[in-house]
This record gives C-alpha cells, structure tokens and sequence, in this order.
C-alpha cells in the first residue's frame, strides 16, 4: 500500500469516527471522558478504537453492534 492509501484510510478513520461519537453511546462516553485535551488528538484515539473495532469484526465475523463493549 502506497502513502497515499494509507492517508486515504486514515482520513476515511477519522470521519468514521466523528460519526461514531454522534452516534454510539459508548464511543461518545470515551470522547467525553477525554474532553479538555487537544480535541484532534481525541478523535485519533477515537479512530484507532474505532479501527480495533473493525479488525475484531473481520476476525470473528461478529457484526458490529453499536453500544457494545467489545
């Protein structure tokens, strides 16, 4: 994957993530909890959950359920 990709994916992260703070309850909860910090480097921590959460449903093929705690 060239640099490009990878910025392309990171970005598409980041946007996924804004939306997941909108609208999962427990993502919202782990935004909240670090609100006063950078709030750029709050959306990354957002997004690198964000992308656990997609690994482990490739992995296990268990879809993704929002508000669960995986």
């Amino acid at each position: 994957m060239n640099s490009r990709a990878h910025r392309l994916i990171r970005s598409y992260f980041v946007e996924a993530s804004w939306q997941a703070i909108r609208t999962d309850p427990v993502m919202q909860t782990y935004y909240r909890k670090h609100l006063g910090k950078d709030t750029k480097k709050i959306v990354i921590k957002v997004s690198r959950k964000l992308l656990s959460r997609t690994l482990a449903v490739i992995k296990t093929e268990i879809p993704y359920e929002i508000g669960v705690i995986q």
